[in-house]
């Protein structure tokens, strides 16, 4: 990605998402196109097995914590040598998103909020066929409807004031909007994924 002064500056994509809204999917059509892919969940799974099974539901906080340090800790080195990096975790907080957004700016990158917008039904859908595969797939963590409706409760979506795109469908329209958003033209909040192939309305 080009900055305004002419230099080449890595793209570092954070999303904003609950469970089920496709985060695993878009981040690995990114890897498709040179990114490079970090996600917190398969290296819980890597050390400590198949949540609520291998360790206690609730101590999931604590085992995280650690992980998310040390993945921070690669995203900057992975911008500061040149890589365009795509973060599959959900930031549901705007304060969340403002620590790994002051993180990746500080290793030179342009950095970007996707918000994987998905309604209550189309979550749950998702999470309850996947939920099938929890014991062997780390990107599909077992929930129950009633844990999705109190995640969602907690997560904050951002608003007009967070500067993201809003992403609903093909990978395609993103690029080019990541493009764009790397050269600073990202003033507003703008939905993806519903236009015709090939067309972002500008």
């Amino acid at each position: 990605m080009t900055a305004a002064d002419g230099a080449v500056r890595p793209l570092c994509v954070l999303m904003a998402g609950l469970p089920g809204s496709g985060k695993t999917t878009l981040s690995r059509a990114l890897t498709d196109r040179g990114f490079v892919r970090l996600c917190p969940d398969e290296e819980m799974f890597r050390r400590h097995g198949v949540y609520g099974v291998d360790f206690p539901r609730g101590t999931f906080p604590t085992l995280e914590r650690p992980i998310l340090e040390e993945i921070s800790v690669e995203l900057q080195a992975h911008l500061r040598a040149g890589d365009n990096v795509v973060v599959d975790h959900g930031f549901w907080t705007p304060d969340d998103r403002a620590r790994w957004h002051g993180a990746a700016t500080d290793a030179g990158a342009a950095s970007v909020l996707v918000y994987l917008e998905a309604s209550h039904e189309e979550l749950w859908e998702r999470v309850s066929r996947r939920n099938a595969r929890h014991e062997a797939d780390p990107n599909s963590i077992y929930f129950s409807e009633s844990d999705l409706t109190r995640y969602r409760a907690r997560f904050v979506a951002p608003q007009p004031d967070e500067p993201h795109l809003v992403y609903r469908g093909d990978a395609g329209p993103l690029l080019k909007a990541l493009e764009e958003a790397a050269q600073g033209d990202l003033a507003n909040p703008r939905t993806l994924g519903q236009e015709k192939p090939g067309f972002l309305p500008g």
